[in-house]
C-alpha cells in the first residue's frame, strides 16, 4: 500500500475537509509530530512514498535514505529554508508548496505583537489576573511608520492594515509591486537603510535565505530610531539572537514581537523568553481553522495530483517532473 508521512501538528489537530480529503485516497498515513529534527526524520522516511511536511528538517541524508521511494514532498506552507531543495531538484523529486494561502492570519497576527507591545497589553492582563489594576501609559499606532521589508503577499496584507490604522509605511523589496504601491500610498525605499532610518515600527516579511540570515543584528541597530519596534513574522533567524537581546536591554530596541525563533521549540533558557519588552509566540501567526484547512487543502490536493502524474497546484522545483506513481 502506498504510504505517506504526515508530521505538520496544525494539519493533524484541525478539524476540516482535508482529513476526508487524505483519508479518501486509501493510503496508509502514518502520523508524526512535527517539527523534526535530522535523527528523527531519518529514521521515519525510509519507506514512505509521499511526504506531507511541516518544518521538519529534511536534509540532503535524509533525502538520500528516503529515495527511491519517496515519490512526492509536500510542504504544508511556504517556507522551505528547511529542505535542500537542491538535493530535491538532483534527486528528481517533485517539492510542492502552498502560497497564497495563509496571508491574511499572519498579517493579523503581525498587528496582534504590535497592538500587545504598544499597549502594553501583557502587563496589564498580568496585573488584572494578579488581583492588581497597575497602568501604564502606551501608544497609538495613528501617523506612525512602519517599516515592511518583504512586500509580497504577506506584506501587502500588512500594508493594507497599516493603512486601516492610518499608519505611513516603507516599503523595501528587490521585486516592487508599483501599482500596489501607489494604490495603497506604500513609499518605495531604495535600501534597507532607508527603512531603518525612517521607521518607528519595523516588520519583516522576507524569506530567510543567506543574505537575509542575520539581517536585522549589532550592524543594522545603530541605523534605527532609538525605541524601535521591530516585528518578526517570518524566520527568527533573521534576526541575531544575542544581538537582539542587548539591544533590548539596553532600550535601543524598545519591544520584539516574533512568532518565530532561531531554535524552535526553545530550550527553557532561550534568552528572549523572559524580557519584559520581548513578546514571543509559539510559531501559530498562520494557525487559524481558516488558514490551517486551506493550506492542508491545497497540500493534500498537490500529493494527490503529483501521485497521479498530474500538474500541482504549486511546485517549488518545477524542471522536475511529475510522474504517475499509483
Amino acid at each position: 500500500m502506498t504510504k505517506i508521512l504526515l508530521t505538520t501538528t496544525s494539519f493533524q489537530d484541525t478539524p476540516g475537509g482535508h482529513h476526508k480529503l487524505l483519508a479518501d485516497t486509501g493510503w496508509d498515513v502514518i502520523h508524526a509530530r512535527g517539527p523534526l529534527n535530522e535523527a528523527d526524520t531519518l529514521a521515519l522516511v525510509g519507506d514512505i512514498d509521499g511526504y506531507i511536511c511541516g518544518d521538519d528538517a529534511i536534509t540532503r541524508q535524509v533525502l538520500e535514505k528516503a529515495r527511491p521511494n519517496l515519490k512526492v514532498l509536500s510542504k504544508y506552507g511556504i517556507g522551505v529554508d528547511k529542505i535542500d531543495v537542491k538535493a530535491c531538484t538532483e534527486f528528481g523529486i517533485p517539492l510542492l508548496f502552498t502560497p497564497g494561502v495563509n496571508h491574511t492570519t499572519v498579517a493579523e497576527h503581525t498587528f496582534l505583537l504590535l497592538l500587545a507591545l504598544e499597549k502594553n497589553f501583557l502587563f496589564h492582563t498580568d496585573s488584572t489576573r494578579a488581583g492588581g489594576w497597575k497602568r501604564k501609559t502606551g501608544h497609538e499606532l495613528l501617523e506612525k511608520t512602519i517599516g515592511i521589508i518583504g512586500l509580497g503577499r504577506i506584506g501587502k496584507e500588512v500594508a493594507l492594515r497599516a493603512r486601516a490604522f492610518g499608519m505611513n509605511t516603507i516599503g523595501y523589496d528587490v521585486y516592487w509591486d508599483e501599482k500596489f504601491a501607489t494604490a495603497n500610498h506604500v513609499k518605495r525605499a531604495s535600501s534597507l537603510d532607508e527603512v531603518y532610518a525612517a521607521a518607528d515600527y519595523i516588520s519583516l516579511h522576507t524569506n530567510l535565505t543567506p543574505e537575509t540570515r542575520d539581517m536585522i543584528s549589532a550592524t543594522s541597530f545603530p541605523k534605527m530610531k532609538k525605541g524601535v519596534l521591530i516585528l518578526n513574522c517570518a524566520r527568527g533567524e533573521i534576526v541575531h539572537t544575542a544581538d537582539i537581546v542587548e539591544a533590548l536591554k539596553s532600550g535601543q530596541v524598545g519591544g520584539y514581537g516574533t512568532d518565530v525563533l532561531d531554535h524552535e521549540p526553545p530550550a527553557a533558557d532561550h534568552p528572549l523568553l523572559k524580557l519584559p519588552n520581548c513578546i514571543v509566540t509559539p510559531h501559530v501567526g498562520s494557525r487559524t481553522y481558516e488558514s490551517v484547512v486551506r493550506q492542508a487543502t491545497a497540500a493534500v490536493k498537490n500529493l494527490v495530483l503529483a501521485m497521479h502524474g498530474e500538474k500541482p497546484l504549486a511546485q517549488i522545483n518545477p524542471e522536475v517532473a511529475v510522474k504517475k506513481v499509483v
